[in-house]
């Protein structure tokens, strides 16, 4: 399943959702087109799901760049392009465990142009078919 994410700032990038919590994937893809405004936390944007509980299904803290992943403790969609504030090392970590649901499929740097209250929208590949990659 692939997605797309479109912000002013970066124009529409593709993302390409995995197997690693299929559940988690599918309920996301299904509820998609999805909009919000954005909140910046280090090298990570995200914004709130109109949803009250999101199950963990192979949570984890620490990610990798690029990934996108749901946000358990305040449902949220993440995308994850360096450190947090939470990171140590040369690690990405989340503030709390999330589920990986997919990896952007450009470079996840772009997401640097991104600024706190920039509306985002992330809908399905054939809505959008223009987006780079």
């Amino acid at each position: 399943m692939k997605i797309i994410i479109k912000c002013k700032s970066i124009g529409k990038i593709r993302a390409v959702l995995s197997d690693e919590n299929p559940k988690t994937a599918k309920e996301f893809y299904d509820a998609l087109p999805l909009s919000g405004r954005t909140y910046v936390w280090g090298e990570e944007i995200y914004f709130p799901l109109p949803v009250k509980e999101i199950k963990a299904e192979n949570a984890r803290e620490v990610v990798k760049k690029g990934e996108i992943a749901i946000w358990i403790e305040n449902p949220s969609f993440c995308i994850f392009f360096g450190k947090t504030p939470m990171s140590k090392g040369k690690e990405i970590r989340a503030y709390s465990v999330v589920n990986v649901i997919g990896k952007i499929s450009g470079n996840p740097d772009v997401f640097q142009k991104v600024r706190r209250n920039e509306e985002i929208t992330v809908s399905r590949v054939e809505a959008e078919p223009d987006a780079i990659e």
